[in-house]
């Protein structure tokens, strides 16, 4: 199960409600943090998220809403004994804003951490799933990213009784796609298994309408996007390179994604249900995010 974890769902500024940009996304033993806003370390221990958890962190951009909590966050697992090497993934210049923010304190303890500027593609597989970037619009080096679990094979019992094959060792080739002979008898993965395809979520920030965050959207389980402004300030788009409520659910329904979370919304916004509503109109499995709220997949 993919469960996620909204730690910070304001833009620039805060409110009392809503922290700086940061969510957290954990599967299986993994805990990816997309982006680190100021105070992202609080949020942590009011969602009763150990930090420990924490194997990846990615930056979508160096805007300080995203990133200021990375000090605070590093220092953290210090503190708590954090045995692990934090692999955190950026866009180009990464190393050189990281090297100077940490630069910048003291630190009485290290925390072991690589860091690996990325671009355009698969940045990480393992056996259970994979992670793609694509660069967005946003007037700065900004990336856009996917969590996609592996495809499975579930081993069609039915199927397999002609043969008398019901437990043994051979059905691991079977769910790795791989045809087998068993007993001289030739059984083909396509008709023993059957695909499960595995979910996907997309996560896209500060962008402008763009076509590369629409690609890598394409299909998804959960698509969570920016929503900065409400259509009435579309003319702000172009310039500041955000997306409103109507133009996430556009994105949201040109992918044919199930379903969209909107989130990162202006300091402006005492409510956000007429956001809600404008996306609705275009894609009706419309969601707000707010700090706190967990989503399972």
């Amino acid at each position: 199960m993919i469960n996620i974890t909204f730690l910070g769902t304001s833009s620039m500024i805060p409110t009392v409600d809503r922290n700086h940009s940061s969510l957290l996304l954990t599967y299986k033993n993994e805990g990816i943090l997309v982006d680190c806003g100021e105070g992202t370390q609080r949020q942590l221990r009011i969602a009763g998220v150990r930090p420990g958890k924490i194997t990846k962190l990615l930056i979508t951009h160096w805007h300080g809403d995203h990133v200021l909590g990375i000090p605070g966050l590093i220092q953290n697992l210090a503190a708590h004994n954090y045995t692990k090497t934090l692999e955190i993934y950026g866009p180009k210049g990464s190393k050189k804003y990281l090297k100077h923010m940490m630069s910048g304190i003291i630190q009485k303890e290290r925390t072991n951490y690589t860091i690996k500027e990325i671009s355009k593609g698969i940045f990480y597989k393992n056996k259970d799933f994979s992670l793609e970037a694509t660069p967005v619009e946003h007037g700065t080096p900004c990336l856009a990213f996917s969590f996609k679990e592996n495809d499975k094979r579930k081993i069609n019992l039915k199927y397999l009784k002609k043969y008398n094959l019901k437990q043994h060792p051979i059905l691991g080739k079977l769910q790795q796609g791989k045809s087998i002979t068993y007993k001289g008898k030739k059984i083909l993965a396509s008709k023993a298994t059957d695909l499960i395809p595995g979910k996907k979520i997309t996560i896209i920030m500060d962008t402008a309408p763009t076509k590369s965050a629409l690609i890598l959207a394409k299909n998804s389980d959960l698509l969570i996007t920016e929503s900065t402004w409400s259509e009435e300030l579309s003319s702000l788009v172009k310039k500041r390179k955000h997306l409103t409520s109507t133009l996430a659910a556009e994105m949201a329904k040109k992918a044919k994604a199930k379903r969209l979370i909107l989130t990162h919304f202006s300091q402006r916004y005492k409510e956000l249900e007429s956001l809600k509503k404008q996306a609705q109109k275009i894609f009706k499995h419309t969601d707000l995010a707010k700090d706190f709220m967990e989503v399972k997949i």
